[in-house]
């Protein structure tokens, strides 16, 4: 069975990461998405509230489940015998980025690899820092985000 982790902050999840997601389930029998703690954020949403979004989010993606994580990604796939990460890239500083931490991650777990995926057309600005952004001068963010998390996800972001 093929599987992959794909992880992240997803604060809040977008529909980016909704593309990456179904787009990764369409080439591995099985896709964890495992929210992630990036320390040198301040979350918008606690892990649960992310952890529960995606899933709704995922509901419809049957080889999907959602994982939480915190640690070091090396450390989260030994523990759990994973070896393919997916992430997803939309412009030539986030390859550089990503390139350094599938470096640094296979220093850590010689096992490990990434394979990088181009952001999905008409995605490439799409991020967590955009939607937050928009919500907070008040600007619609339904189109950015999945319509199944839409109303929660404006909601917890009015409040920051």
């Amino acid at each position: 069975m093929s599987r992959c982790v794909i992880p992240g902050s997803f604060d809040p999840v977008t529909r980016g990461h909704m593309d990456l997601i179904r787009r990764a389930a369409a080439l591995f029998d099985q896709v964890t998405v495992v929210v992630m703690i990036n320390v040198s954020k301040r979350s918008c949403f606690p892990a649960a509230d992310r952890v529960r979004m995606l899933e709704k989010a995922c509901r419809a993606v049957k080889n999907v489940r959602v994982d939480h994580w915190e640690g070091l990604l090396s450390e989260y796939m030994r523990e759990k015998g994973e070896h393919a990460v997916v992430r997803g890239v939309r412009s030539g500083a986030e390859y550089d980025a990503e390139n350094t931490a599938a470096q640094a991650n296979r220093m850590l777990n010689p096992r490990m690899e990434t394979l990088l995926l181009p952001a999905g057309d008409g995605l490439q600005w799409v991020s967590s820092s955009a939607v937050r952004e928009i919500a907070a001068f008040g600007g619609d963010i339904r189109d950015y985000v999945p319509s199944e998390c839409a109303e929660e996800i404006a909601a917890g972001l009015s409040n920051k």
